[in-house]
């Protein structure tokens, strides 16, 4: 097991690494060295065979011509077998001289001299025999030892009158060449020995130091964080080193806050769409989130290090009693000056208990519930102004049924004003429910909007109409302007009338006799549809305006209800506008008169038209 772990560790690595470098320079260097010098013996070998050939050719040239032939030939060929044996017999190459008909003349190897006289049929003989220069061929010999033969014309112009044949051992050259291999074998092997050597030591001052940052890594990963990587230099190792003990150290203070900081973080990753308040084990603050500070109207820096009860305005024994208590909640009010709003907070505290120190800190998680606050308000004075409304006349009713049966019914004159009076409280009623019916279906949707092509202008002289009698009782002036540009538009036409009805009606309501009334449509952008009832009554206070469109809600309630009104006209108009996909917007002064504008888009379907 501990030599596989050593091939798969770094060290390891390096030296093969090394040793394989050193190995393929070697062997590319050694292939091309041998190939080279194995090429160049070569050349050399059959260079000076050729030379010796050619000389060989000329000397013989002489006794092998007609003329020589013609005189003594024995003593002749006698010469020459001398000049061949004495010139070339040291060569180490046999060397036979043939006649123009393949006979061997002369042979410079004494163990061959039987073969004088006999022919020689090698194919390179006959090719030289035939005028052809260039004859050489290398082959292995039965006995395993390789030769080159050579083969030479000789010539008297273009006669061929013989040839030289030489049959050469190369076994020489091929056992040099081994010697040179074995040379470099034996290099190599020493080369990668040293450089095995050398990889060791070399690796061992790179490996080392990785070793021991290793060991210190398993150390600290079981929580020792007492030792230290020994730094041995200044190059990249020793900055890691370096590096690594300052990593251990910071690590160490880390993990030594991370416990206590557990679970605090885990409740503000909890409630971060709320105010978050943490604190310290001292109970001063030390992490406030931005929705905290937005409700509380607080500066971060000048927070941070604040006693908790301080900063949420509390006393000490009012937040020990609270932290003590199983359900450790309360409400708390904020006023928010730039938006003029009183803001309902629920705030919980968590207390975290650090196991080390035996101290507690607290999370106080700050919840907003005006929103639900408001609508619980809300929902308390529609029953409570639902109920009045209904009681009022119910009284009344009940009060005249009662003298009716008391006697009053006796007397026509009087009974019949009472039955008058029932009526009229009646019929208050039924309005009452049928715009409470009307607002249920709008906030439910099931209200029908049922678009037609409508003429913006023709709407309004409908209204102006229905209205006059009461105009022209009062004498209020109304004036109607509609722009060329108000084209046709799709709306729910009833609707609209409804909203039109409602507006010029508290226009009508709340302006003096003589007074004047305006109604304008006209069109701020290609894409809406604006329409706008101005008025110069008596106008409504400011501080009224913001709830002008709540249900029952009413500026002058006894005047309101003297006039028949509901308190919900107005309601009705926002829902009904809205349905139409736009906005209602009531503008007024008091004493100067109110303008109510109102906007409808222009649908894709409307563009095409």
């Amino acid at each position: 097991m501990k030599g596989i772990r050593f091939f798969q560790s770094i060290q390891a690595k390096i030296i093969i690494i090394y040793v394989l470098l050193i190995l393929i320079a070697m062997q590319l260097i050694g292939v091309y060295f041998v190939r080279t010098l194995e090429s160049y013996f070569k050349n050399d070998f059959i260079e000076s065979h050729n030379i010796q050939a050619a000389l060989l050719t000329q000397w013989v040239e002489k006794y092998l011509n007609e003329e020589t032939r013609q005189g003594d030939m024995k003593k002749t060929y006698a010469e020459m077998n001398d000049v061949v044996n004495k010139l070339f017999a040291n060569s180490g190459s046999e060397i036979q001289v043939i006649d123009q008909n393949g006979f061997v003349l002369t042979t410079s190897m004494a163990t061959h001299q039987a073969i004088i006289g006999q022919k020689n049929t090698q194919p390179e003989v006959s090719r030289a025999l035939q005028g052809i220069k260039d004859n050489q061929r290398m082959f292995t010999d039965f006995d395993g030892v390789r030769k080159m033969i050579i083969t030479k014309p000789v010539a008297s112009g273009v006669k061929v009158n013989g040839a030289v044949y030489i049959i050469a051992s190369m076994e020489e050259l091929y056992n040099t060449i081994n010697r040179i291999n074995q040379f470099l074998i034996t290099g190599t092997i020493i080369a990668l020995g040293l450089t095995a050597a050398l990889g060791i030591m070399l690796s061992a001052t790179i490996t080392s130091p990785i070793k021991a940052i290793t060991r210190q890594a398993t150390a600290v990963a079981e929580g020792r964080f007492n030792d230290k990587v020994p730094v041995l230099g200044k190059d990249e190792i020793g900055q890691l080193g370096q590096t690594f003990n300052y990593m251990m150290e910071r690590l160490k203070d880390a993990l030594s806050l991370n416990e206590e900081e557990k679970e605090k973080l885990a409740s503000i990753l909890t409630n971060m769409n709320d105010g978050l308040i943490a604190t310290d084990d001292d109970g001063r603050v030390m992490v406030i989130n931005r929705r905290a500070k937005q409700i509380l109207q607080l500066n971060e820096d000048t927070t941070l290090g604040r006693p908790l009860p301080e900063v949420l305005g509390i006393t000490k024994e009012t937040m020990k009693e609270l932290q003590t208590t199983e359900d450790s909640t309360m409400m708390m009010q904020f006023y928010h000056e730039v938006e003029e709003e009183h803001l309902s907070v629920r705030v919980s505290f968590t207390t975290v208990y650090s196991k080390e120190k035996g101290s507690a800190s607290t999370i106080a998680m700050l919840q907003d519930v005006t929103d639900q606050e408001k609508l619980e308000e809300s929902r308390r004075e529609f029953v409570a102004n639902v109920s009045h409304e209904l009681r009022t006349p119910l009284t009344t009713i009940k009060s005249y049924l009662e003298a009716l049966e008391d006697g009053a019914l006796e007397e026509p004159k009087l009974a019949g004003k009472f039955v008058s009076v029932t009526r009229n409280e009646t019929e208050r009623m039924i309005r009452l429910v049928t715009d409470l019916l009307q607002l249920s279906r709008l906030d439910s949707k099931q209200a029908i909007i049922s678009r037609e092509i409508t003429d913006v202008a023709e709407m309004l002289e409908e209204v102006v109409d229905r209205f006059s009698f009461q105009l022209d009782h009062r004498g209020i002036k109304i004036d109607m302007d509609v722009e060329s540009s108000v084209d046709e538009i799709m709306l729910d036409r009833d609707r609209i009338d409804q909203v039109l009805d409602n507006l010029v009606s508290n226009a009508i309501k709340y302006t003096p006799d003589g007074g004047h009334i305006s109604i304008r449509a006209h069109r701020p952008d290609p894409k809406l549809l604006e329409i706008n009832v101005q008025d110069n009554g008596i106008g409504i206070p400011k501080k009224d305006l913001n709830r002008i469109f709540e249900r029952f809600y009413r500026v002058d309630k006894a005047r309101s209800r003297s006039m028949g009104g509901t308190g919900l006209g107005l309601s009705i108009a926002r829902e009904i506008v809205r349905a139409h996909g736009g906005a209602i917007l009531l503008e007024s002064d008091l004493e100067q008169g109110t303008k109510v504008t109102f906007t409808i888009p222009y649908t894709l379907e409307e563009a095409a038209i």
